[in-house]
């Protein structure tokens, strides 16, 4: 009898723990999942830089799965080793991401730089501004610029003395009339017919004309033009592709 007896006691007590740990699960579930102050940081280091976590997974390989229970308080930390991969990926410190550091490039960030078309080669050999391939892509400011800076994307490797594929060409976006100062420097222009190209502007044989040197193809003698702008800077692709925010990622 009292065996029992103790055999009942032992399934009651089976059925207690059990039925403890079913609350506790529920409760838990039931909880609202609060973002960690290091998963806070990292959301606002990338509202100030325009990211959203699927762009942030690819430049740095880390599963977007991971960034999102991360930002969503699902899991409270990342892997040291983690946020040292994001961190070099974009080239800054792990407090500048995850401590929200004084130091960190997303403080006070200038607005980001209108990616206003693509430049490559076309039959001729012409380096050009695409048509039709307008985007809403973005990239943050390079030393130099200012806020009327624009960028062009480089497509191709027509331009590999001056700009690999994948680069991208920062210029002010101010449509002024060619100055001496930019004289045997490579530019971006629009002739009189509409052609927007990137040439090395060189003196004509008469006032108001110029000399295109392309840098492929053959010079372009004796031409108008009804702007210029000088390049402020040349940003390569490996960087390029760490920097661009694409539309639809920004949009994500």
């Amino acid at each position: 009898m009292g065996t029992k007896n103790s055999t009942q006691l032992q399934v009651k007590r089976c059925e207690i723990s059990q039925l403890r740990k079913i609350v506790r699960v529920d409760m838990m579930n039931g909880m609202e999942k609060v973002p960690s102050r290091r998963a806070q940081a990292f959301m606002r280091w990338m509202e100030a830089n325009g990211l959203k976590t699927k762009r942030v997974a690819i430049t740095s390989g880390v599963p977007q799965s991971t960034l999102a229970s991360f930002v969503q308080g699902v899991s409270q930390s990342l892997k040291g080793e983690t946020e040292e991969k994001i961190a070099t990926a974009y080239e800054t410190t792990v407090d500048a991401i995850f401590a929200g550091a004084i130091n960190s490039q997303s403080k006070r960030q200038a607005p980001l730089v209108r990616i206003i078309g693509r430049v490559g080669a076309d039959a001729s050999g012409e380096v050009i501004l695409s048509t039709g391939h307008e985007t809403w892509d973005q990239a943050p400011p390079a030393f130099g610029t200012t806020s009327k800076s624009v960028a062009l994307e480089v497509r191709g490797h027509s331009m590999h003395t001056f700009a690999e594929d994948g680069a991208l060409i920062y210029f002010e976006e101010q449509k002024t009339a060619p100055d001496v100062d930019m004289l045997g420097y490579p530019c971006v222009v629009e002739t009189e017919d509409g052609r927007v190209l990137v040439k090395r502007l060189l003196r004509g044989s008469a006032p108001g004309l110029y000399d295109l040197e392309s840098i492929v193809g053959p010079t372009i003698r004796d031409v108008r033009l009804s702007w210029a702008a000088e390049i402020l800077a040349v940003v390569p692709p490996r960087q390029a592709r760490r920097i661009i925010v694409r539309a639809e990622d920004h949009a994500a």
